[in-house]
């Protein structure tokens, strides 16, 4: 039998595609081109040159040159990556909206995957999927926020299952994560008090205006490299763990009237982030950094009093009863058992 479309299926989905670029202008090609050959989608591109100092000028206005989807603006003076997000946020007006950096990529097919979970759940606030995180050696490697096991083509999880998901930190790689525009100007901009952790909070806080998709398909490539800001933070276990800290309790302020009952999103938050700070606490132990281990272990109880009864908990007391060296021998050993 013949089928008719639905006025859903004919029009084509609208996105618009925020480029912050700050010293990517080696990139920016490649990251621009990604976003206009996708298919089945509209997009408009807005390149945001927060004052970079080599050529992203120049690439950005020969590409603005090239096609009429693209917009290009730079800044007089560079006023950081929050300003600029929100820039990008301001100008949307598509019925999706992707903040992309300029170092990562989409993948192939990525847009329309996104736009048709939302045409049949029209209810959701973003849709998320997985990544191939590339290095500066060009080895790759897979981002499975639900790990290789997890078989379903797509899934909807309502706030609370996405934040059971999270387990206290960000599962959800930033260059997948496509948004109803609706729902980010309802929920508004980066918060400048979370630079590190910014992106964690604006997911739980479009959570708890929708459900959040997600997309079991490569939806982007994310670079790895040694500019990464990211990197270099979240390799320090304290700061990272206190900005993880912050970020949810942002999202409780702005957004517990929005909950149907704010306290057990509250309980598995912090509970899962005492977890973590347990674990890097051990972390810090063994790479003898005892006043970190220190810290994170006072912070571990104040998240979560009931953290000694955690395995993160039982490994840190291991640790600081046996010694750093000795538990990296008995780690060896168990390795060893196992795979015998």
């Amino acid at each position: 039998m013949f089928h008719r479309p639905t006025p859903e299926e004919t029009v084509t989905t609208t996105v618009d595609v925020a480029i912050p670029c700050y010293r990517y202008g080696n990139f920016l090609r490649e990251c621009v081109e990604s976003v206009l050959s996708q298919e089945n989608v509209d997009v408009r591109v807005l390149i945001l040159d927060d004052c970079s100092p080599d050529n992203t000028a120049e690439v950005g206005k020969q590409l603005a040159a090239q096609d009429e989807r693209i917009e290009f603006r730079r800044h007089a003076a560079n006023q950081g990556h929050i300003t600029t997000y929100n820039e990008g946020i301001e100008w949307a007006s598509g019925d999706l909206f992707l903040l992309l950096s300029a170092d990562d990529y989409l993948a192939p097919g990525a847009l329309a995957r996104a736009s048709q979970l939302f045409k049949t759940n029209p209810e959701m606030s973003f849709v998320f999927g997985n990544a191939v995180l590339l290095s500066d050696d060009n080895v790759r490697q897979a981002l499975e926020p639900f790990g290789s096991s997890f078989s379903a083509e797509t899934a909807v999880l309502p706030c609370l299952d996405f934040v059971k998901a999270m387990r206290g930190q960000n599962i959800v790689p930033t260059p997948t994560a496509v948004v109803r525009t609706s729902a980010q100007k309802q929920v508004g901009g980066y918060c400048h008090a979370l630079p590190h952790a910014g992106d964690m909070a604006m997911w739980l806080r479009l959570a708890a205006e929708g459900p959040a998709g997600f997309v079991n398909a490569t939806q982007a490539v994310y670079r790895m490299h040694s500019q990464n800001m990211s990197r270099s933070y979240s390799s320090a276990r304290l700061p990272d763990v206190q900005q993880r800290r912050a970020a949810i309790e942002h999202f409780l302020e702005h957004s517990a009237a929005k909950l149907p009952n704010a306290a057990p999103f509250q309980q598995i938050l912090f509970q899962s982030l005492g977890r973590n700070a347990a674990y890097q606490a051990s972390e810090a132990f063994n790479e003898g950094d005892m006043e970190t281990s220190r810290r994170l272990a006072e912070l571990a109880k104040e998240l979560y009093p009931g953290v000694w009864h955690t395995s993160s908990w039982v490994r840190l007391l291991l640790n600081r009863t046996i010694g750093p060296r000795a538990w990296r021998l008995l780690r060896s050993a168990l390795g060893a058992a196992r795979v015998i």
